[in-house]
């Protein structure tokens, strides 16, 4: 009899446990292979959702020349189109029809829409006549890189596009209470917050290479460099990199200054820059090495929703300038672990490049700093947390059919 009850008790244990793990489908025009922020920051959801029992599939845009990601996710490729002055990257095209016979062969619990695009915008109207849970995410501020590519007209009809697609779901995840707020003032509700962690054990001042160094033309550990990784493109702002850069060398003439990461400016820069480095496209080991090789780290963007490798150059020990706002804003402490300028504050900027020279003899305790800030980023928590927000919205979505 003790034996049957006890069998009655493993049951539900067993049935509670099963309840809770769910069917989670990402559709997202971005992912890796392809190298940039959102793409790391998805493979690593997906990672830590699949970690705690949950199924995970991929929904996502063929990419031309790039083989199938990785066995650790189920994916499904749909047809896409090159995205004008992105060389490389491609939108995947709406496909109601197709994503209608995937989820009725395999039914999803609940759909995360990471990005705004056609394919995500064909997603949110299918699984809504389907009456399956939706939700979304906020990773990229679109309409704030309008004015980069000379299209300032379009921010508003961006915002109403973004306000409509958001308002479809049920949550709008975004990474920091600063653009929660700013997505509220577009009117877009139901927002919660999924922060960003950090992988202090790939990102980590240990990494630092002497022969890496010598290469830019550091000729000691005393040398300055300057370090500005991201896409070289316009939204990036580009021109205040370079002034940054210029300061530096004008302060410091050993110094040395290098752009990680490819994009459209990177060959006219290139060519009209000779006094820069230019490392290209880093991933990977070879990326922990340049970021820990630095010592300043220049990012004056303005058109994050977060700005990752804020994070990642601090837990490499790297002391951050930046504006007053996303990552910067919420981990950086003026003069304690990086220097902070006021938002769209050029002048300012460049001021707290000074600031940090003032500072130099303080360098290792504020390098230490930082590093110690982003230990505290841990991502098994970030997602865990996710996980419990998609549960309750696929819990509310079932109240209402």
């Amino acid at each position: 009899m003790s034996n049957l009850k006890e069998l009655k008790f493993c049951m539900k244990d067993f049935l509670k446990l099963a309840s809770y793990f769910m069917n989670i489908c990402i559709v997202t025009e971005t992912y890796p292979p392809e190298i940039n922020g959102v793409a790391k920051t998805l493979h690593t959801i997906a990672k830590g959702l699949k970690e705690l029992g949950h199924k995970i599939t991929i929904i996502r845009p063929h990419q031309k020349g790039q083989p199938k990601q990785s066995n650790d996710t189920e994916e499904t490729i749909v047809p896409s189109l090159p995205i004008p002055g992105y060389k490389g990257l491609h939108f995947g095209l709406p496909c109601r029809a197709r994503l209608r016979s995937i989820w009725k062969k395999a039914r999803p619990d609940i759909i995360y829409v990471a990005t705004e695009g056609p394919l995500g915008l064909s997603a949110i109207n299918v699984a809504s006549k389907m009456q399956i849970a939706v939700t979304s995410g906020f990773h990229t501020n679109f309409h704030k890189y309008m004015r980069h590519y000379r299209l300032p007209g379009m921010a508003k009809l961006a915002e109403r596009f973004l306000r409509k697609t958001h308002n479809q779901t049920l949550r709008t995840f975004a990474p920091t209470k600063e653009v929660i707020q700013q997505l509220n003032s577009m009117g877009v509700h139901n927002t919660r917050l999924l922060s960003r962690g950090v992988d202090t054990q790939v990102f980590n001042p240990k990494k630092r290479d002497a022969k890496l160094r010598q290469s830019w033309g550091a000729q000691s550990d005393e040398d300055c460099v300057a370090l500005f990784v991201s896409r070289i493109a316009a939204e990036k702002n580009i021109p205040l990199a370079i002034q940054g850069f210029e300061k530096i060398q004008t302060i410091k003439p050993n110094a040395k200054c290098v752009f990680v990461g490819d994009g459209p400016e990177r060959e006219r820069l290139q060519k009209k820059y000779p006094s820069f480095q230019f490392a290209g496209m880093q991933t990977g080991e070879a990326l922990s090495k340049y970021y820990a090789s630095g010592d300043l780290f220049i990012f004056p963007s303005l058109t994050e929703t977060f700005g990752n490798v804020v994070t990642e150059a601090m837990a490499s020990g790297l002391i951050p300038i930046a504006f007053d706002y996303a990552a910067p804003k919420q981990f950086i402490q003026q003069d304690a672990n990086g220097f902070l300028a006021n938002y769209e504050d050029e002048e300012d900027f460049l001021k707290q490049i000074n600031r940090a020279f003032e500072l130099e003899h303080l360098w290792p305790e504020i390098r230490l700093s930082a590093r110690q800030t982003s230990e505290a980023l841990n991502w098994n928590t970030i997602i865990t947390q996710f996980a419990e927000e998609l549960k309750i919205a696929f819990e509310e979505n079932k109240t209402q059919f």
